[in-house]
C-alpha cells in the first residue's frame, strides 16, 4: 500500500518457545507467573498477543512464506516517524502464527536509488524460474521515488533473512499512473506462470509472468466506487469444501463511505482463466465490517493437501485506520497493530458465497483456564455484572437469545473501568446486526482533535440461529475483535480502555432478554 499516508515502524519482541519446547507447553502454575503477566515496563495500551512495533510506526503486512517449518513474515516499518515518512520491511518469524520472533529489518529503504520499500508480496521461486536459485526467495514490491510508483524485485538466498536488489531494478516502469502499487503475486500452476494483481485506482491490472522478472499486461478489473483501490489478494476456495465448487476471490482494500460504511476489505467471487477475472455479478461484500481491518493478506499452508489447502487459509489485516491513523493516544509506538491471524472459508451464506472467518486454531495455545456463568435474564437495570478477567487480555464466549418470554431487543456486553463504560459489544434483535460503539473510550474522550471517523458505531448484519446469537469477543489492550455467529460475520475494531478497575456488564438497552451461556479465558502474553 503506498506509504503516502504515513510510514511503517518497528515491531515487538515475542515470546519464543525455549529449544524443545512448544506454545503453551507450560504449566498452569508456570503460566500463571509467567505468560499471562503483563512483560515489564509495558505501556498501557500496549497489546499481548497481536503484532506490534516496539517503538515507531507499522502498516501493511506482506504475505507470510513458509520455509523449512518456519512462517516469514514481513511488515511495513518506518523507524524515522513521525520525521520520515519512507518505509522497509521488517521481518518476524514463528513455527504457529501465534508466537513471533523479532528478525529485524529485511529490506532496507533508500538504498538503490528508487525510494522506499512498499506493499508487495514475496513467494518461494521452487522452480528456479527466475534464475536466482532453486527455492530462492523473490520479494516483488512497489517502490516510490518522487511521486513516482515503480515495481521493483528483490531476492534472497538465505530463507528470507536479507535480499539484494535485482540489478535490473525497476522491472515495471510506471506507464503514466498515479496509482500503479502493491503487486500481490501468486503461482498458476495450471497455465504454468506467475499472476500479478496490481492496484490501479479504481482497477485492478492483471498481469503474467514467465520468471517474474519480464511482465505482460494481461486484463483488468475495474471496480468504481471504491475510491483508490490498494493491497489486491487473488486466490481459490473451494465453496462450502467441494472441490466441484472451486471458486476464485479476488480481494482489495476499499473505501466504502459511499454506502455508510468506512475502509476495509471487498471481495468479488468469479473465474480466473488464466488472461482474465471474471467477477460472478454478485456485488462486493466485506471481509470485516469493524472500523480498523485493511491491507489484509491471505495465505494457505503448503504443507497441507490440495483438499486441506482449498477449504481454509489464513488471512492477517492491519487494524488502523487512515482516518485517524497518527491520532492514536499510543506514545511509545505508532500505526496500530495486527489482527489475530484467522482461518477463512468459503460458505454459502444467505444463498451466495461468503467469506467466514474464525479465530486460528493456534489461538488456543494461549488460553488460560475457563471460567463460566449460568443462564440469566438481562434487564436494563438488573444485575448484569460477570465476572471480569484479570488484567486487559482475554476471550469471551456469549450466547444470546431472545425467548417468547423476552420483550427486548438489544443486548449489550458493556467493557468497563471504574464503573464506567468505554466500549459496548452488542447485539440488536430487531434490526439482527452486532455492533461495536467506542464513542465513550480514551481516544474518543482524549483527543479532541480525532476524526469524527473513530466515533462512529459500527454493524453487521447476521440473522439469529433459531432465535439464538453466538458472540466470540477477542480484547487486548487496545482492540476488540468480534466473531459472530461462528465468524460468518467480523467486526475489528482499536478501543483503548480508560483507567481503572475493569468490568464486564451484560445488561438490555429495554426491556427482558436471555444470556444463555457465558465464558471468559484469560489469553497469555506473546510479547
Amino acid at each position: 500500500m503506498l506509504a503516502a499516508a504515513a510510514a511503517a515502524v518497528l515491531i515487538a519482541v515475542a515470546l519464543i518457545p525455549a529449544a524443545g519446547s512448544r506454545p503453551g507447553a507450560q504449566s498452569q502454575a508456570e503460566q500463571a507467573h509467567s505468560a499471562f503477566d503483563r512483560p515489564e515496563g509495558a505501556s498501557e495500551f500496549r497489546p499481548s498477543y497481536h503484532i506490534t512495533p516496539r517503538t515507531n510506526w507499522m502498516n501493511d503486512p506482506q504475505r507470510p512464506i513458509l520455509l523449512d517449518g518456519v512462517w516469514h513474515y514481513y511488515y511495513l516499518y518506518n523507524a524515522g516517524y513521525p520525521k520520515e515518512n519512507g518505509t522497509e520491511w521488517y521481518h518476524l518469524t514463528s513455527t504457529d502464527l501465534v508466537h513471533w520472533k523479532d528478525e529485524g529489518v529485511a529490506i532496507a529503504k533508500y538504498k538503490n536509488g528508487l525510494g522506499d520499500i512498499e506493499t508487495g508480496s514475496a513467494v518461494v521461486d521452487k522452480d528456479n524460474s527466475a534464475g536466482f536459485g532453486q527455492g530462492a526467495v523473490i520479494a516483488v514490491m512497489t517502490q516510490q521515488d518522487q511521486g513516482i510508483q515503480r515495481q521493483s524485485l528483490f531476492y534472497s538466498t538465505d530463507n528470507g533473512y536479507s535480499f539484494t536488489a535485482y540489478a535490473q531494478n525497476p522491472v515495471m516502469e510506471n506507464p503514466g499512473e498515479p496509482n500503479w502499487r502493491d503487486p500481490k503475486i501468486i503461482r498458476d500452476e495450471a497455465h504454468g506462470q506467475w499472476v500479478m494483481a496490481l492496484a490501479e485506482g479504481d482497477k485492478i491490472g492483471m498481469y503474467t509472468s514467465p520468471d517474474l522478472k519480464k511482465w505482460r499486461y494481461a486484463s483488468g478489473v475495474e471496480r468504481p466506487g471504491l475510491g483508490a483501490l490498494e493491497c489486491p489478494d487473488l486466490f481459490q476456495l473451494d465453496l462450502d469444501g467441494e472441490p466441484s465448487k472451486r471458486t476464485w476471490v479476488l480481494a482489495a482494500s476499499a473505501n466504502g463511505s459511499d454506502e455508510g460504511f468506512t475502509t476495509g476489505v471487498a471481495y468479488w467471487t468469479g473465474e480466473w482463466d488464466g488472461t482474465r477475472f471474471t467477477p460472478s455479478g454478485a456485488p462486493h461484500q466485506w471481509l470485516d465490517a469493524g472500523s480498523d481491518f485493511y491491507a489484509a493478506v491471505t495465505w494457505d499452508d503448503p504443507r497441507l493437501t490440495e483438499s486441506q489447502r482449498m477449504s481454509s487459509r489464513h488471512a492477517i489485516g492491519w487494524m488502523n485506520n487512515w482516518a485517524y491513523a497518527r491520532q492514536l493516544p499510543t506514545e511509545d509506538w505508532h500505526g496500530g497493530t495486527d489482527s489475530i491471524v484467522r482461518d477463512i472459508r468459503l460458505e454459502t451464506i444467505a444463498g451466495k458465497p461468503t467469506l467466514v472467518s474464525n479465530p486460528s486454531a493456534a489461538m488456543k495455545s494461549i488460553e488460560g483456564p475457563v471460567a463460566t456463568t449460568g443462564e440469566r435474564r438481562l434487564t436494563r437495570d438488573g444485575a448484569g455484572q460477570l465476572p471480569p478477567p484479570e488484567g486487559g487480555a482475554y476471550r469471551l464466549d456469549v450466547t444470546l437469545e431472545r425467548t417468547a418470554d423476552d420483550d427486548g431487543s438489544e443486548a449489550r456486553i458493556e467493557l468497563g473501568s471504574d464503573g464506567g463504560t468505554f466500549a459496548t459489544v452488542g447485539y440488536d434483535f430487531a434490526d439482527e446486526s452486532a455492533f461495536i460503539a467506542r464513542e465513550a473510550d480514551a481516544a474518543a474522550t482524549g483527543k479532541a482533535e480525532i476524526s469524527p471517523d473513530y466515533r462512529a458505531s459500527r454493524r453487521a448484519v447476521s440473522p439469529a440461529r433459531d432465535g439464538k446469537v453466538e458472540l466470540s469477543i477477542f480484547v487486548d489492550y487496545c482492540s476488540v475483535e468480534v466473531f459472530i455467529n461462528g465468524g460468518e460475520k467480523t467486526m475489528t475494531s482499536l478501543v483503548f480502555p480508560t483507567a481503572g478497575t475493569p468490568s464486564i456488564r451484560a445488561v438490555t438497552a429495554g426491556g427482558t432478554l436471555t444470556l444463555k451461556s457465558f465464558s471468559s479465558r484469560r489469553l497469555a502474553s506473546t510479547h
